[in-house]
């Protein structure tokens, strides 16, 4: 799931949002402040049911970063780097770089986003009954019950025992734990995750046709989404084992051309050198373009969002992805690892640097395809 803007950085940890969460924020707020709120505390003005409306929402969502927090900073003192938590329509997800180095740490790791859930619950609880108490206005004090009911919800959710759900990793860590066999723990937890979708799709919809309950669909989206989910998690499982012991030296397109951050947008777009053959560009910091260190990427989509008139004014280094943004790998990292960080999109490329930071090759999907058949094809040739 690819973040739309970047809110910034929590213990070192960069944050972003997608645009679908701004969906199921307005959806919060506008069941909150024009339903449940005015029927059961009737007699208030629009702007109170409006305020706490709005602000339960944002505390939600506080509430699921605090989970995605959790994972991550656990994850990262377990010795697994993370690159980003990303919030979006059904909650979050945070991406890490490389699997749990032991089946206690992935307990640890996925157990904790629950565990958080479920404390933030009961601060829940007990808030609403101090409000309660001091006689607090009747809207404040059912948007925290309604924060203490979704969060133990989404703590007791989360635990169920299907992938991609933390019960998911609960129940992998404990497969790997028994069996010994990372992938084989995997694709039992896939295919409970599978499963349970199926029952949330088949549920939603019959109580859908029996009710006419528009809550009902969502129910079945959920579950579609678990499927889909599942079934990409036990194939990025496969992928994995396949190409393990496959380095990304292996698999990069190497010496790519790169481009020099002082050049024009006007003069890349003209220049001979590119002549079609790719979707994005090391940029370096020297004129020459050639042995210079990585400053960012560049990719066609963004030199050509460049207004014709402008591009003689406009500086690659002004247009390009910096290097803090950019998926970055080292020739000698396992394929398998660095897949990870690679989602679609000319702007995820792999960007491979040496260890003085210049730019030694570029991995894209192509590659990584090309990697798969020819891995796959000596597999089958070995087992012939």
């Amino acid at each position: 799931m690819r973040a739309t803007f970047v809110l910034g950085r929590i213990a070192g940890i960069r944050v972003g949002v997608n645009w679908s969460v701004l969906v199921i924020f307005a959806l919060i707020a506008a069941v909150l402040a024009a339903g449940r709120l005015p029927a059961d505390y009737p007699g208030h003005g629009w702007v109170i049911y409006t305020l706490v409306g709005v602000g339960t929402s944002v505390v939600f969502f506080a509430s699921l970063l605090a989970h995605e927090l959790a994972h991550a900073i656990l994850a990262r003192r377990n010795g697994v780097e993370v690159d980003d938590i990303t919030l979006w329509l059904l909650g979050g997800v945070t991406r890490m770089r490389s699997e749990a180095p032991t089946p206690g740490a992935e307990w640890r790791i996925a157990g904790v986003g629950p565990l958080v859930s479920l404390l933030l619950g009961g601060v829940f609880v007990v808030l609403t009954w101090l409000l309660h108490a001091i006689g607090a206005s009747g809207p404040l004090v059912e948007g925290a019950a309604w924060l203490a009911t979704i969060n133990i919800l989404l703590a007791v959710f989360n635990v169920i025992p299907a992938a991609p759900l933390d019960g998911g990793r609960l129940l992998r860590s404990f497969l790997w734990w028994r069996t010994g066999d990372r992938l084989r723990a995997t694709n039992g937890a896939a295919r409970a995750g599978q499963v349970f979708g199926w029952l949330l799709v088949g549920f939603g919809l019959w109580a859908f046709l029996w009710s006419a309950s528009f809550s009902a669909l969502w129910l079945a989206l959920v579950g579609w989404f678990l499927v889909l989910a599942a079934t990409e998690e036990a194939r990025q499982a496969r992928l994995r084992e396949l190409l393990s012991g496959v380095a990304v030296r292996d698999t990069m397109t190497r010496d790519p051309v790169t481009v020099p951050s002082r050049e024009t947008v006007g003069d890349f777009l003209s220049g001979e050198a590119l002549a079609g053959r790719h979707a994005a560009f090391p940029v370096t910091r020297d004129d020459s373009g050639e042995d210079g260190h990585a400053v960012g990427l560049l990719t066609m989509d963004r030199a050509e969002r460049v207004e014709q008139d402008e591009q003689g004014r406009t500086t690659v280094g002004d247009i390009m992805l910096p290097l803090e943004e950019t998926r970055l790998s080292r020739p000698d990292e396992p394929l398998s690892e660095a897949l990870t960080r690679m989602t679609p999109g000319p702007e995820h490329r792999l960007l491979v640097l040496d260890d003085d930071g210049h730019p030694v090759g570029i991995v894209s999907p192509a590659d990584v395809d090309r990697t798969v058949r020819r891995v796959a094809a000596d597999h089958g040739g070995g087992r012939g």
